[in-house]
Order: structure tokens, then C-alpha cells, then sequence
């Protein structure tokens, strides 16, 4: 179900996405890693920026990507995908494409994407706090859904535990057009 859903964002019939499921149950995997390698390695002209709630998360998230693309037989399956950057954060092609890592309310200035991926908005220990809930909503809406390449064609995918019924995902859920797979 998640690959088909992000199957579908790859071709565009789905352009918002919010998947929500248990922790320990592959959605960063599938979404912040596998998804990004996939994609650049179609096209490594594309900009993608994968967020989650803290920089040293967002990092290992990086780490594992790039353990993904610099490997052999990745490199076999798309020799068109070469790195031209490998800063911790910041992964860029050959092609002008590639992978920024961050955290909400980390740096995106001058940044756009035309694919956005947030993995994981806060962490659970804050869900109960209404602070850090609106937070997370407020940099979305101000920051993040401004930073698409194009707005009629960039990608917005959501993956999250439910942790509070206002959390991001609730919100974007009850204001957005956003199509939803709840595992």
C-alpha cells in the first residue's frame, strides 16, 4: 500500500499525501530513503527536500541514503545518477537534482523542491503540547508550502505517527486536498 501510494506520487496522480501508521513500521525507509534514491535515480535532475523533527534525524536519515547511492549495485541500476556534492545535509547530482536534509524550523532559505517530504513533523514526547503542535502547523504552512518548485507540479508527501488528533496530520487532513492512507 505505501509503495503504490508513493508510486503514485512519482507519477503524479497524486500530488498530496499524507500516510499514517505505527512507529517501527517502514515509513521512513520507504519515504525519506528508498523514495528519494528511486526518484533521483529516474531522474537526478530533481530537487527533493526530506524533513523531519530534529537535524540529528534528519541527518541519519541522509546517512542512509547516501549508503544507498553510493553503493555498487545502485550505481549499476542507474549510471545516469552520479553525485556531484556530499555535504552531511545536502546530497546534489551532476544533473542539478539531489537531496536536501532538514529539520522544522531548519534552513531553507533559497530552497525549493519538487518533491517535499516530512517524516515525522514532531516528536512524540511534544504531541501533548499545544506549542509545539501549532509549531510544527505554522512552519508548514509558512515555510514549507512555499517551498515548491512549481506549485502545479511539485509532490508534498506527509508520513507520521498519529499523536494527537490536532497534530499535522489532523490539520492538513481537515484544511488541505490532501489523499490520506492510514495504516
Amino acid at each position: 500500500a505505501i509503495a503504490w501510494h508513493l508510486q503514485q506520487c512519482a507519477e503524479g496522480s497524486i500530488r498530496r499525501l499524507v500516510i499514517t501508521q505505527p512507529p517501527r513500521s517502514l515509513k521512513s525507509i520507504c519515504a525519506s530513503i528508498a523514495l528519494p534514491a528511486w526518484l533521483l535515480g529516474r531522474d537526478p535532475g530533481k530537487a527533493i527536500i526530506c524533513v523531519s523533527y530534529s537535524q540529528d534525524l534528519s541527518l541519519e536519515m541522509a546517512r542512509k541514503f547516501r549508503q544507498v547511492v553510493e553503493s555498487d549495485w545502485y550505481q549499476a541500476l542507474f549510471p545516469e545518477m552520479r553525485l556531484k556534492k556530499r555535504a552531511e545535509n545536502d546530497i546534489q547530482t551532476t544533473c542539478g537534482g539531489g537531496r536536501l536534509a532538514t529539520s522544522v524550523g531548519g534552513t531553507l532559505t533559497g530552497r525549493g523542491g519538487d518533491v517535499l517530504i516530512i517524516d515525522d513533523p514532531i516528536k512524540p514526547e511534544e504531541a501533548r503540547s499545544e506549542a509545539a503542535r501549532r509549531q510544527a502547523i505554522e512552519w508548514f504552512g509558512g515555510t514549507m508550502a512555499t517551498r515548491r518548485n512549481n506549485a502545479k507540479t511539485a509532490v508534498t508527501i506527509l508520513v507520521m505517527q498519529r499523536l494527537h488528533e490536532e497534530d499535522l496530520a489532523g490539520h492538513l487532513l481537515n484544511n488541505d486536498t490532501f489523499a490520506h492512507l492510514d495504516l
